[in-house]
């Protein structure tokens, strides 16, 4: 479908001699670490293991994306095609944190008919799986897009803490719990908290996009 050429394309604009045998993904630093603006980077592993972090320029950078985006939307026309094809509803399976955070591709991942645990925070996902006997295997497996060749989290590409953090500083937020208070239960500074808010609240406008509707030009009457 030319996704990856297209990605490709865009990261040679960086790293010239990126081709055969390359690896690569996007990180971004913790938000614990990071000072002020976090920008996204682009890592590289060579054929001969050497692995360098530069920095992307913004045209390279939403080409990238988008490149990755489009084949997270052709996968969810595959799936609506079955679920046409044998009169099925299409499930989505965004956590709370992903769903809040806007950690989802609009009308790619994020399209479906019901979301289930959506309402559900990403601890509690383990731990409904536990409940329900799903293997060990899959429950210790890190989630991936299946986007980038080398190995990607989702705490180094977008959340820049572990789950566990951010399931308890998003509860914390939700729930009008003081940054302190927080902080004595994840083992974080005040402070270290007090970033992690701003973030949760810089990524939620981020997301309004991607929870939007489709803008009318008028009001439908029912007339």
């Amino acid at each position: 479908i030319g996704a990856y050429a297209r990605q490709i394309e865009a990261i040679r604009t960086a790293v010239p001699g990126y081709g055969e045998g390359w690896k690569c993904k996007l990180v971004m630093a913790s938000v614990l670490e990071s000072s002020g603006l976090n920008i996204t980077r682009l890592t590289v592993e060579d054929p001969h293991g050497k692995i360098d972090t530069v920095r992307l320029s913004p045209a390279a950078y939403l080409q990238i994306v988008a490149a990755t985006n489009y084949k997270q939307r052709v996968r969810k026309m595959t799936e609506y095609y079955h679920a046409d094809r044998l009169n099925y509803a299409v499930a989505g399976t965004p956590n709370r944190l992903e769903y809040d955070q806007g950690f989802f591709v609009k009308n790619g991942d994020g399209a479906a008919d019901v979301k289930p645990i959506a309402h559900l925070y990403k601890s509690q996902v383990y731990a409904l799986a536990a409940h329900l006997g799903i293997p060990e295997e899959i429950c210790r497996r890190a989630p991936t897009t299946d986007t980038y060749s080398l190995e990607q989290t989702q705490e180094e590409f977008y959340f820049s803490l572990p789950y566990q953090l951010m399931d308890l500083c998003l509860y914390g937020m939700n729930h009008g719990i003081s940054a302190g208070v927080v902080a004595a239960a994840a083992g974080l500074t005040a402070a270290q908290v007090e970033k992690v808010y701003k973030d949760i609240v810089s990524k939620r406008r981020a997301a309004r996009y991607l929870h939007a509707r489709p803008q009318l030009p008028a009001a439908m009457d029912r007339d």
